[in-house]
């Protein structure tokens, strides 16, 4: 398989989203990119937001056909670095699993609790390559979503602990009750491995998530379905891409975060894209 030719269109900012964000970018041309791990989850679509450029890649396909264990998400970050992307924008639906956070929500997490199972979520096949993961999210993206909520009004909750389950199903009441007591705040089943892959790659990778409805624990009688999770997640999508484009437009163009030097003195098992 070959690398992007030095013709494709380049984008130095990425969104992968779902259903609402199609037509989030102008002058688009879609670029159908190769990896070594496969085929990302569609052709990436880049184009323009203000004077920025943006790659868009559709997280679980155009047609919405990838469950979330099925996503290549190898491929996926493999395929946006090579066209140059070096700052990730993930926004996400969630459950929430604080009374606190209803659906429509919008929440800032800033940490990861990894609970799936079988999903490949490393490039680093050989050797003893160890990155950082402290801190799963950058710092300079979370900054910049806050600015932009800020400079347009918009209602963000700053922090919470994002756990990331297998799915395709939801969780049983007593998997949900025992999330909330350990103190986690969102449950989600895109998450990772796509932030720590970034991390692997060097990509600032922020997570925004919209609450689409009450985990099956939070209160008795609640159970989450998926009609739900659509229907709200279909009346809130223009809110979400609202701060979506007003954070390109105030991201920092040169990085000084920490994700730009994650993989500063490691021997890596492959040169990066």
């Amino acid at each position: 398989m070959s690398d992007p030719s030095d013709t494709a269109p380049k984008a130095d900012i990425a969104v992968i989203g779902g259903s609402g964000f199609y037509e989030l970018l102008e002058s688009v041309q879609r670029v159908e990119v190769a990896t070594p791990y496969g085929a990302p989850s569609d052709a990436v679509s880049v184009g323009t937001v203000g004077d920025r450029r943006v790659a868009f890649l559709p997280r679980h396909g155009s047609h919405h056909e990838l469950p979330p264990h099925r996503i290549n998400y190898r491929a996926n970050m493999w395929a946006l670095r090579s066209l140059g992307v070096r700052q990730v924008l993930a926004p996400c639906a969630v459950g929430s699993l604080r009374g606190s956070l209803g659906p429509g929500s919008v929440v800032l997490p800033d940490q990861l609790v990894d609970r799936t199972a079988g999903r490949v979520q490393t490039y680093y096949e050989h050797g003893a390559t160890h990155v950082s993961f402290a801190d799963p999210y950058c710092a300079s993206g979370r900054a910049a979503v806050l600015k932009a909520a800020g400079e347009a009004g918009a209602d963000v909750h700053d922090g919470g602990v994002m756990v990331v389950v297998e799915g395709p199903r939801f969780s049983t009441r007593a998997e949900s009750q025992w999330y909330a007591a350990a103190g986690w705040s969102l449950i989600n089943m895109t998450g990772h491995p796509e932030a720590v892959l970034a991390r692997e790659l060097a990509l600032c990778y922020t997570s925004i998530a919209l609450v689409t409805d009450y985990d099956a624990g939070v209160e008795h009688g609640e159970g989450v379905s998926q009609d739900e999770v659509f229907r709200v997640f279909a009346a809130n999508v223009e809110r979400l891409k609202g701060l979506v484009l007003k954070t390109v437009d105030v991201l920092d163009r040169e990085r000084a975060c920490a994700c730009a030097t994650a993989l500063e003195g490691m021997d890596l098992p492959f040169e990066l894209p």
